[in-house]
């Protein structure tokens, strides 16, 4: 069992936590773990870039000029790709960049992001987060009493709407509750800030 400190808003030591072993310590599975990232980042993709090809561009039904005599080089269209106003050849056309990734390696991408927090000393839980206001200020001291700057991704068991409206407007804070954490977002974050009750649901989600 993996043991961590539990702190409580004010960065105050207030007790351990017995982690499970089979989720934050693992040996991270790094060829998984880009899978599931290119995964995430594709699905971003819109894939809505495109191009006319010289059957979809408008006009040049005709032959601009006969084929002999002119002195000029022969063509069939003025749409062909090297006239001005003509069609792209090779350009982008829409497609999807979606992957596909099977349920085991979806779990063991996650185990894999969780355990490089915890091997990185960049998990932190707290005992709970309650907020008595919704003001930035408020997260902003939290954040000051543990020493959390840069990327923070903040996972909890339960939305409160203190928690929410606290760090809603602080741009390099990501809220999230159990049920919707994922890979990407935990290894783009330089902090995982979590409660004693999330740890226990991810365990109970993962185990």
């Amino acid at each position: 069992m993996e043991k961590l400190s539990v702190l409580n808003i004010k960065g105050e030591k207030v007790s351990d936590i017995n982690l499970n072993a089979e989720i934050w310590g693992i040996v991270p599975n790094d060829a998984v773990l880009y899978d599931a990232i290119t995964l995430a980042r594709n699905s971003q993709r819109q894939g809505t870039a495109s191009a006319k090809t010289r059957s979809e561009v408008s006009g040049g039904g005709r032959k601009p000029w006969r084929q002999k005599g002119t002195g000029r080089a022969r063509h069939g269209s003025i749409r062909s790709p090297q006239w001005v106003g003509g069609g792209v050849a090779f350009g982008p056309q829409p497609r999807s960049f979606s992957k596909k990734m099977n349920r085991k390696e979806r779990r063991l991408a996650l185990k894999s992001a969780l355990a490089y927090k915890n091997i990185g000393s960049e998990l932190i839980v707290l005992d709970k987060l309650t907020l008595d206001t919704g003001k930035t200020k408020e997260m902003i001291n939290v954040l000051n009493n543990l020493k959390l700057d840069k990327k923070i991704l903040i996972v909890v068991d339960e939305l409160d709407e203190n928690v929410i409206l606290a760090s809603r407007n602080l741009s390099n804070v990501m809220l999230l509750e159990v049920d919707e954490i994922n890979t990407f977002d935990v290894v783009r974050a330089d902090y995982m800030l979590t409660t004693v009750a999330a740890i226990n649901k991810i365990e109970e989600v993962l185990a």
